[in-house]
């Protein structure tokens, strides 16, 4: 028999399964997303400030067929088209924590929904004043109120790898309402003109897609088209182009029946959340995060009140807010703090969902697009918001981390080395004998070693 051949690789082609589900498991991990977003905010800031000819030509190539009104340049295709993957996977991620998760019970959502709100309206507030006392203008009073999932569980998965699981079940839920209401942002204060009509049909595609999900139709050659067509209704309708991901996500079945490993919506999500991250955000942010920081750029945040407002919004406004929030409504109603977390965790926290990037650079955008140098200078104000906040966090979950990585080497600490934890043996008395035993041989074993050391050396002072 003739041995057969190895098959050729091919340039580009299919990557082999096993290589193909490490890449898509490595994107569904939030530390590799916000690397990778990270990454093409740094490859932007150099392209832009090296090369800004060719980025800006790039950015604004407009490609699309005009006739269906997406004659779109690249950046709007990556901020309205793109971005609407990122809000399906958060619509799924909404849908998921209301029926199965922090936000299905009322009393366990309260806190980090009150915290959400709070952690909104604060930095929002903050803008305002600092606007109000400067003369600058109110339309970015939205730009600070929105956190990053992606950024902010990242760091929280590099630093806190001793932190209790439950301060990131309260920063995902807590960031998962922040997106809800970005999105209601989005809608309700960056909606100019409306057509009727696109938007019409856009509800008329929705209903559809929901009756054929009640329905149980299966195969993404029915629900991508009719996705696709959606979208593009409601791009042209004037409102914003990804409320349509963050309805369809919503739509989905995110609760399991019997027999079911998965819901549609957690296998869904599943797929979709490495295109997400590993595409859709990084690309988004390639042509968002591009701003010129020649000059005075960075004073010129500094000073300037529309952007300083950003800053102090994101690094001050989010801190205050969400720990406010949680600490007023812990204090004065009956929901509670979970017991495995304590109030310096949540200020660390607090701290990290200052992180805006994403959806405070998108709403940058819309809320300057008709002053461009200004909607560049917010841009700029958005990353060192960001970039503050996070280098203060990070502090913060570092210090918190050490006190938990050292309560577990207690917890787990093992004295008389019979395989039991010794925290788990403290009530027993015969606990005690051991130790008690174990620390009289030590102190014999202490005191005889001295003996020795005491006679060697008076044999070395001795006469000869």
């Amino acid at each position: 028999m003739s041995a057969t051949k190895p098959r050729r690789s091919i340039f580009l082609g299919r990557m082999p399964l096993p290589e193909r589900n490490f890449v898509a498991d490595a994107l569904r991990a939030e530390t590799v997303g916000g690397v990778l977003l990270l990454a093409a905010a740094v490859i932007a800031l150099i392209w832009a400030n090296t090369l800004s000819g060719s980025y800006a030509a790039i950015r604004d190539f407009h490609l699309g067929p005009a006739s269906l009104g997406l004659d779109l340049s690249v950046q709007h295709w990556a901020a309205n088209g793109l971005l609407a993957i990122f809000f399906f996977v958060a619509g799924i991620e909404l849908k998921r924590e209301l029926v199965a998760g922090e936000l299905r019970d009322p009393k366990a959502a309260a806190l980090p929904v009150v915290a959400a709100v709070c952690g909104m309206a604060t930095p929002a507030i903050v803008y305002a004043v600092v606007n109000g006392i400067g003369g600058g203008s109110l339309q970015g009073w939205a730009v600070p109120t929105a956190t990053d999932i992606a950024f902010a569980l990242a760091v929280l998965a590099v630093i806190g790898t001793s932190l209790p699981s439950a301060l990131r079940a309260f920063l995902l839920t807590l960031a998962v309402v922040d997106d809800l209401f970005a999105i209601l942002i989005i809608a309700v204060f960056f909606t100019s003109t409306i057509n009727f009509l696109a938007l019409g049909f856009a509800v008329i595609g929705l209903a559809l897609f929901y009756l054929l999900l009640r329905k149980g139709v299966r195969g993404w050659y029915v629900y991508v088209p009719l996705a696709l067509v959606i979208w593009g209704l409601m791009e042209n309708s004037g409102v914003h182009a990804t409320i349509a991901g963050v309805a369809m996500g919503l739509m989905l079945r995110c609760h399991r029946r019997d027999g079911e490993d998965r819901s549609p919506g957690e296998r869904i999500e599943h797929l979709v959340r490495p295109l997400s991250a590993g595409l859709a955000v990084p690309l988004f942010a390639l042509f968002s995060a591009g701003v010129s920081i020649a000059g005075g750029a960075v004073h010129d945040v500094f000073t300037r009140p529309e952007t300083l407002g950003v800053v102090l919004g994101l690094v001050v406004g989010k801190a205050l807010g969400v720990f406010g929030g949680t600490w007023v409504t812990a204090r004065f109603t009956k929901a509670e703090l979970n017991p495995d977390l304590k109030w310096p965790d949540v200020f660390a926290v607090a701290t990290l969902a200052g992180i805006g990037f994403t959806v405070s650079l998108l709403i940058g955008e819309l809320a300057f697009s008709e002053d461009l140098a200004l909607a560049s200078e917010i841009k700029a104000s958005v990353l060192i918001g960001s970039l503050l906040a996070a280098v203060c966090a990070a502090v913060l979950l570092k210090l918190r981390n050490n006190k938990y990585r050292t309560l577990c080497e207690d917890e787990e600490r093992d004295e008389d080395h019979d395989g039991i934890p010794d925290i788990y043996e403290l009530d027993k008395p015969e606990y005690h004998l051991r130790m008690a035993a174990i620390l009289e041989a030590k102190a014999a074993e202490h005191r005889r070693l001295a003996e020795v050391a005491a006679r060697t050396h008076a044999g070395d002072d001795g006469p000869a």
